[in-house]
């Protein structure tokens, strides 16, 4: 049978001490002597007796990790590990509850984070293909520089030094290769 920890007269700093040391029978009599106040307070924060078992487990984790800066001036052991395990179900409290958000405000959120309707990414979709279709017809130089210009954002003589071409040349197919899409787009859009 497991002896009763609460009836240990091992003193909560010795406990500390040795759980800072790495000894694992003095951090399994903390647990005993603790786990039920520990349990008992997150349980009473957080109404859910499933997150109260994790904020249990993490508070006597962190008692684990920091029982070596444990100040005994400041307060009592209890009061340290119950205001880890406070503070940890406040924030377990804080990270589940969802803030509502008006209509008028969904809105305003939907148009600032720039995402498409189904609509609209049905007309983009189209036109994305109609564009495909439209740069495969211009002649190779062209479609290269408008490409180069239009989807990479190089200046036209950024397009002449890696076409290895005349800048008059570079802003002549970019030129045209726009205007020929434009004219192929508002042609099948009509």
């Amino acid at each position: 049978m497991i002896p009763d920890a609460s009836q240990d007269a091992t003193p909560d700093e010795a406990l500390l001490a040795a759980m800072a040391l790495g000894d694992e029978t003095a951090g399994l009599a903390f647990v005993r002597r603790y786990q039920r106040r520990v349990y008992g307070l997150a349980l009473s924060v957080l109404n859910d007796a499933t997150a109260a078992e994790d904020v249990a487990q993490e508070a006597f984790l962190r008692a684990w990790k920091h029982a070596s800066v444990f100040d005994h001036r400041r307060g009592a052991v209890a009061t340290w590990l119950l205001t880890i395990t406070r503070n940890l179900a406040i924030d377990a409290v804080r990270a589940r509850r969802s803030v509502p958000v008006g209509p008028d405000d969904l809105v305003w959120m939907r148009l600032a984070s720039g995402e498409r309707s189904v609509e609209e990414s049905v007309v983009v979709a189209d036109s994305t293909d109609r564009l495909h279709v439209a740069l495969a017809e211009l002649p190779a130089e062209q479609r290269r520089a408008v490409a180069l210009a239009g989807i990479y954002g190089r200046t036209a003589a950024e397009v002449a030094a890696h076409e290895q071409i005349p800048l008059g040349t570079a802003k002549t197919r970019i030129r045209a290769g726009i205007t020929k899409l434009r004219a192929a787009l508002a042609m099948e859009a009509s």
